[in-house]
Formats: structure tokens, sequence, C-alpha cells
């Protein structure tokens, strides 16, 4: 048997030596501290002069100005849209590509990168151009444009919550119980694929509720653009307007982002993020 002579013990027992051990790790890095000030001075200080610009009046006089109502509305009408039409085509033609067509998914990634490439000046004009009149003066037409727009974002997201999954485990597992390809869909795939939702719509919208250029473009008054018609009449209401779009686009994300949480950790999974896909592989009853 070894020894352990009374040197070696009082090595491996010295306070001082585990003392010297834990130090760099219990030590804080004082970097981190200072690139979190910086970054939180950068976002704090515009958003305090922005509220100092608008005022209290600025606020109450926000919910009374015309076209306030009606602008929000369709903003949150055409993010509802947008997202259901968004998942219901990447959802299916994601899963597919992972399970049938492994080899597609370097050129899907390369089709649906595209939109973030061409400007959304050159995908508006190319879209009103080939659209019939009676779709171009629909609103909904813009849902259609801001699916395109949002597609490389919707895309990566599910594609980072399939890569953390084992999709053709499941799927078979699935089918030897007798489920047919609705049933895995609804009751194995999707709720594998929370998270990975969750990120998505997260993403959708943000974008909706903050683009500007294509509803501009399209003749459609949405909020981003009530916000920079009015600010030609007063720049006061429109600060309070942006800080007030801020606020409910932060309200959304954190509801959903809360929803999704709770519902995960029913089920046995975790916390939902935007930057994790939790690798939980469950089979509902």
């Amino acid at each position: 048997m070894a020894t352990l002579t009374p040197a070696a013990a009082g090595q491996a027992i010295s306070p001082d030596n585990s003392k010297k051990r834990r130090r760099p790790q219990d030590r804080p890095a004082i970097w981190r501290w200072v690139i979190l000030l910086i970054a939180g001075v950068y976002f704090v200080v515009p958003l305090y002069a922005a509220l100092r610009f608008a005022g209290l009046s600025g606020f109450k006089d926000v919910f009374t100005t015309p076209g306030f109502g009606s602008s929000l509305w369709l903003s949150i009408r055409l993010a509802a849209v947008t997202w259901i039409v968004s998942m219901l085509l990447m959802i299916p033609t994601t899963v597919y590509v992972h399970l049938r067509m492994p080899g597609l998914r370097r050129l899907l990634e390369g089709v649906t990168i595209l939109p973030i490439v061409i400007p959304p000046v050159v995908l508006i004009i190319g879209v009103l151009q080939v659209m019939p009149l009676a779709l171009r003066a629909s609103v909904w037409l813009l849902a259609l444009e801001y699916v395109i727009l949002a597609m490389p974002f919707a895309y990566r997201a599910l594609d980072a919550g399939l890569r953390a999954i084992d999709v053709k485990t499941l799927t078979e597992a699935a089918g030897s119980l007798g489920a047919g390809w609705l049933s895995t869909m609804w009751r194995v795939i999707l709720p594998n694929m929370r998270t990975a939702v969750t990120a998505a719509t997260i993403l959708i919208v943000a974008l909706v509720l903050g683009e500007f250029t294509m509803a501009s473009l399209d003749l459609k008054q949405t909020f981003p653009v009530w916000i920079v018609l009015f600010d030609q009449e007063n720049a006061q209401i429109s600060v309070a307007a942006s800080i007030f779009a801020l606020f409910v686009t932060w309200v959304f994300l954190m509801l959903i982002t809360v929803i999704a949480t709770r519902q995960s950790r029913r089920t046995g999974g975790g916390e939902v993020t935007l930057f994790t896909v939790a690798p939980q592989q469950t089979i509902g009853n």
C-alpha cells in the first residue's frame, strides 16, 4: 500500500494551498463588469435622453393622437399572420429536409439567406411589379412579404432546434408505436421543438413590429410608418411613441418567453431562451 508522508499530507490539506488554488476561480473578472457597465450606459443614456425630451405630456398625447390605435393594431395583426404562415411553411419543410433530404440542407441554407443579402427595397419593388392589383391593395400582401423577410431567422432557429434532437430516432419510435405522420409531428416532433419555435416567434414578432422600409414603399401605415410620418408634425409625441413601441415589443417578447418556459417546465424541459436549445427528447402520450 502506498503511504502518505507528513509533508505530502500537509501539502494536501494545507489551507494556504487551497486558497491559492481557489483564488483564480473565486476572483471576479473586473473586465466583465466594465463591459457590462459600458453596454448599460450605451443603451440607457439614449433612452434617458428620449424620455427627457418627450416628457410626460408626450406620453399622454400619444394615446389620443389620430392613427395611433389603428396603426398599432395593424402591426399586431401583421405579426400574427406572418408568424402563422411562417410556421406552416418552415416547420414541415425543415423537418422533411432533416428526415428525407439531408443533402439539401446546405442548399436550403443558401436560399434562406437571400432575403438578408437582397435589400428590402429590391424585394418590395419586385413583388409590386408581379402581383395583381387586387392583392397589392390588400394589407395582407405586406404579411406575405414579411414571411420572406423573416425566413432566414425562422429557418435558422428551427434548424438549430432540430439539430439538438434525434429526429430520425423519434420518428421511427413513433412509427413503431403506430403513430401516423400528423400524429408524429404534433405529439413527438413539435414538443421537442418548443424552444426553437419560441425563438423563431420572438424573432418574427420583433422583425414585424419594427419594419419600416417595406411598409412605407407598400403605402401601408403600420406603427413604425406612423411614427416617422407623425415626426414631421410633433417630434415629442413621435419620440414618446417610439419608446412606447419599444416597450410593447419588449412586453410581447417577455410574454412569449415566459409562457413557453412554463409549458416547457411542465413537460420536463428547461428554461426557454433565445440562445440555447435544450436537447430534450420526449414522446407524447
